[in-house]
């Protein structure tokens, strides 16, 4: 079963932090140095000191470092009241009004208390690969701080969107309690409704337990994390009951039938490569591929998005080789050169058929360039990676459809992941809404 709890989460005061917006952040994993120095910039209070610290001349693994520094603003908050606690455990809706493509969307969450649980026993799936090195940075804050910064962003099957309708029940009529629009993602309107009625958390709890299969969108490695110091906690504190917080994970959660839920595609420029040149591989693609120029960026997208395939991508090699449209020829291709044991949804993959055909087969990009990322940007701005092919920093581009939910509902009931990069669910979870304390004496 799925277990939520409400829980006395720490969040700016607003008699301290009049203007939200200088305070809050993206989540941590999309926060560059030069958005960073953004946050930084806004205000002394940005939340990017406790998620995502700057390094500093002199840090030591034992001494002064990004994550003690992290600890002492978050204390120093609280004890100024630049950060307050709830008085008594709440849920707080989460609700997400943006545009895209001109036309507008409302996507509604709750955030809460998720009981962490192993992903063997079902209740809750991962749906893209991990990597070490965000892990042991996670947990070395969680560890310091003793609280979860952020929340994960999960996903719960309910056609009938029946929490939605509690959520919404319950804060009809009233102001929000914050009101955002956070730089990055600016088009986006962020609001949240602090929800501490009784009855109506209850209702809400009691509809969420029986519900299985629930998937994570953003935040794997926060979850893993949070599974990891979980351990250690039960193994230090063996008498803890089972509501000890530490046994939680902070998340957003969003159902699958939710019409506000959005996921735009990312694409991928390859960099630092030399062994084959766009012209080659435009050549080599077309063993396979049915090859298409492109006037244009904007055609090319057009003739991606519009084509009947199952199986197109986008290609820019720069300047002298253009834009492309790359479409299989035949599907039953696609077994033919994907081996493996994988399930048939992840070999169908747009994002598998990418790397696993293009990238490694035809264009030769070597494992090892994907895996560390030197070989590899991933962007959600085509244009962004365009001009970083013709600025001379990347050698060419792959422009890919957006994942449907339905393949990531496929591939995480197969048990599978999918390659990284392969969905961008938008808007994104932002940072600095509430806090969830981890202490060894916290209970929910």
């Amino acid at each position: 079963m799925t277990v939520v709890k409400p829980f006395r989460g720490v969040r700016y005061n607003p008699a301290r932090v009049e203007q939200m917006q200088q305070v809050v952040s993206q989540p941590y994993d999309r926060i560059d140095s030069a958005l960073q120095q953004q946050y930084y910039d806004l205000s002394p209070y940005n939340i990017v000191r406790v998620i995502q610290d700057r390094s500093e001349p002199g840090d030591q693994p034992e001494g002064s470092n990004v994550y003690t520094r992290a600890r002492d603003h978050y204390r120093q908050w609280l004890q100024e009241g630049v950060l307050m606690r709830e008085e008594q455990p709440a849920f707080y809706a989460y609700e997400q009004r943006f545009t895209i493509g001109g036309q507008s969307y409302t996507r509604l969450g709750l955030i809460a208390a998720v009981q962490l649980v192993e992903f063997d026993q079902g209740v809750i799936l991962p749906h893209e690969r991990t990597h070490s090195g965000p892990k042991e940075d996670r947990l070395r804050l969680l560890r310091t701080l003793e609280a979860n910064t952020e929340q994960i962003f999960l996903l719960y099957p309910d056609p009938e969107n029946r929490v939605n309708a509690l959520i919404r029940q319950a804060i009809n009529g009233r102001e929000s309690d914050i009101d955002v629009v956070e730089i990055w993602e600016s088009d986006v309107r962020q609001r949240v409704w602090v929800i501490r009625d009784p009855a109506t958390l209850q209702a809400i709890e009691a509809e969420m337990a029986p519900k299985r299969h629930l998937i994570i969108a953003d935040g794997h490695h926060r979850y893993e994390t949070g599974l990891n110091y979980r351990n250690e906690q039960r193994a230090s504190h063996p008498d803890a009951p089972d509501n000890a917080a530490f046994n939680f994970v902070a998340a957003t959660l969003v159902s699958m039938d939710d019409p506000g839920l959005v996921i735009l595609p990312t694409h991928r420029e390859i960099a630092n490569f030399g062994k084959n040149s766009p012209s080659t591989i435009l050549e080599r693609a077309k063993d396979y591929f049915a090859v298409q120029a492109a006037p244009d960026l904007a055609a090319c997208l057009r003739t991606l998005n519009e084509s009947d395939a199952s199986q197109a991508f986008g290609f820019y090699g720069g300047q002298d080789v253009g834009f492309h449209v790359l479409t299989l020829r035949d599907d039953d291709l696609i077994d033919r050169l994907i081996t493996g044991d994988q399930s048939h949804e992840w070999k169908t993959l747009g994002v598998s058929v990418l790397h696993r055909i293009l990238l490694d087969q035809i264009a030769e990009v070597p494992a090892h360039g994907i895996e560390d990322k030197t070989m590899i940007r991933y962007h959600r701005d085509p244009q962004a990676a365009v001009q970083s092919v013709d600025h001379g920093s990347g050698n060419f581009v792959f422009f890919v459809r957006p994942t449907r939910m339905a393949n990531v509902k496929a591939i995480a009931q197969h048990g599978e992941k999918m390659p990284q990069k392969s969905t961008d669910f938008y808007p994104k979870v932002i940072s600095g809404l509430t806090l969830l304390p981890l202490g060894p004496e916290e209970r929910l």
